[in-house]
């Protein structure tokens, strides 16, 4: 497949870079500044563009089977970021007739899990005020996908870490694993890559965690 990655030089944006080139697919990386992209790879294709410009993305998302997103605030004064460059990757998306769209955003934007207990409930409240600027910006990006002509899959991990790949997770289409309390970067970007062609997670959440 030939996909475009934004977010690229971030934790899962890399993975996903990274774990797509391995399984032989064209993958076009859009960065603000190649200097600072360590990737390199047959099939890779590093393109600079202002993110804030959906005309200057056009060219990045053209033709392509499907698009991921690993854009995300990396701290709380960051947040409304991910809203404003989702958007644009969307009107981007929307000029080139691309439809497929693959995001990452958190657990606690989607549904508390059924049967999570009191030590779960506690712990997704507090972060969830700690967090709440950002998690207003993600709730606010899913907001953009729903009303948008994409095909879009949100993933939603718990605590990020940075553990090596496994493959193996557990995954809840509209709603979140039981008890689900870490993952690794690499797993959230190999869950990312394996919804691209996965019918049943279109324009639907998807939780993920161990």
């Amino acid at each position: 497949m030939r996909l475009t990655v934004f977010g690229a030089t971030g934790g899962i944006g890399q993975e996903i870079v990274k774990q797509a080139l391995a399984a032989g697919h064209e993958v076009t990386a859009v960065v603000r500044d190649p200097a600072g992209f360590a990737v390199t790879g047959t099939g890779l294709q590093v393109v600079k563009a202002d993110l804030t410009d959906p005309e200057s993305l056009r060219g990045a998302v053209a033709g392509r089977h499907a698009v991921l997103s690993g854009l995300g605030a990396r701290k709380r004064s960051d947040a409304g970021i991910t809203t404003q460059l989702t958007r644009s990757v969307l009107a981007a998306m929307e000029a080139e007739g691309t439809r497929r769209l693959v995001v990452v955003s958190a657990a606690p934007v989607g549904p508390e899990a059924p049967g999570d207990g009191l030590l779960d409930r506690g712990m997704r409240s507090m972060i969830s005020a700690i967090l709440k600027e950002v998690y207003a910006d993600l709730r606010a990006m899913e907001a953009e996908l729903a009303a948008s002509a994409t095909d879009w899959t949100s993933v939603r991990p718990p605590k990020l870490t940075d553990k090596p790949l496994t493959g193996t997770y557990r995954r809840v289409v509209g709603g979140n694993p039981k008890a689900g309390r870490t993952i690794a970067r690499a797993d959230v970007a190999h869950a990312m890559l394996a919804c691209v062609d996965d019918p049943a997670t279109v324009k639907q959440g998807v939780g993920v965690a161990y």
